[in-house]
């Protein structure tokens, strides 16, 4: 089973050119399978003595841990990606994961901010020192362009081209995309980059980057976590806010704005339409909460004069 996941990985890396990300992903999802059989199951079978009553245990134990409806999804499907591929390489007979049922996850709304709240995040770094320019040049990227921090990570200076006022954007799955950026966005990144400096001894990888840490290196995703955290506790915003939750704002404040859903799909680099009409139900929400508020007929003011 061991040697038929590391061959699965390096098919992903290699034939499919998946990222690293992706990649991590479905290792850590097979890791947690073979956890289960280690533990539970009495020991690791080969790939091909692995039956659909040892998966449905495995499904079993994921409910008992209480983990997500969306976890277990993805572990599914996971799951029914490498059979497959073992099936197709001739180190399995059937495919057991194909018949398991996947359940069916409750969408939550996405957390986002308001304008407000967005105008005062991005106003919290410093603007007098180097790294308070990089944490705004950030903060105001990702809610400008709606970038998933992933992608904002893996920018290089050259992606952003100036006179057309775009990123050049590599999204999931690898596809690009170029996202339009406003000219609060286009000033922070100048400013920024007038004080940026690489270092010299790192690799051209590390030195191409858009944003670098202290060190002169390509920063993180966790490290733009933390900023945003250290940016959350200065400003008093909820502790729910995390980089995707600006990618959120983003989509919102289009909407509310009149933009319409396939303009915002595109923006976005959603592959389906039907991940973005999430964010119409987070709008009508809001638009019914006004109703509710304002019209003298509504069922919140009705209760309030006692109807």
């Amino acid at each position: 089973m061991q040697s038929a996941i590391a061959a699965f990985l390096q098919f992903l890396r290699i034939e499919r050119n998946c990222s690293a990300l992706t990649v991590k992903s479905y290792h850590e999802d097979l890791e947690s399978l073979l956890e289960y059989l280690r533990d539970y199951a009495g020991g690791i079978p080969a790939a091909t003595d692995v039956t659909v009553a040892t998966l449905r245990g495995f499904v079993s134990y994921l409910h008992e841990c209480n983990y997500a409806r969306t976890t277990m999804a993805r572990r599914l499907a996971c799951l029914r990606s490498f059979f497959r591929y073992c099936c197709r390489e001739g180190l399995a007979a059937t495919n057991p994961a194909k018949v398991l049922r996947t359940p069916r996850a409750g969408r939550r709304l996405p957390h986002f901010l308001s304008t407000e709240q967005v105008a005062r995040l991005l106003g919290a770094p410093p603007a007098n020192q180097p790294m308070g320019l990089r944490d705004r040049a950030i903060l105001e990227t990702l809610y400008s362009a709606g970038l998933r921090v992933a992608e904002l990570a893996s920018l290089n200076v050259e992606s952003w081209d100036r006179d057309a006022g775009v990123l050049r954007v590599i999204g999931k799955g690898r596809k690009e995309r170029f996202a339009p950026i406003g000219r609060f966005a286009a000033r922070a990144l100048t400013r920024w980059l007038e004080v940026r400096e690489p270092d010299p001894q790192a690799p051209t990888v590390q030195q191409s980057a858009l944003f670098l840490n202290k060190r002169g290196r390509r920063l993180t995703t966790r490290s733009v976590g933390r900023l945003l955290e250290k940016y959350i506790r200065l400003t008093g915003l909820d502790k729910l806010t995390t980089p995707h939750t600006l990618r959120h704002s983003f989509a919102t404040h289009l909407l509310d704005g009149g933009a319409d859903l396939r303009s915002v799909q595109e923006l976005l680099g959603h592959k389906s339409l039907t991940t973005t009409q999430i964010y119409t139900h987070v709008s009508t929400k809001r638009l019914r909460d006004t109703y509710e508020k304002a019209h003298p007929h509504a069922a919140g003011n009705a209760r309030r004069r006692g109807k």
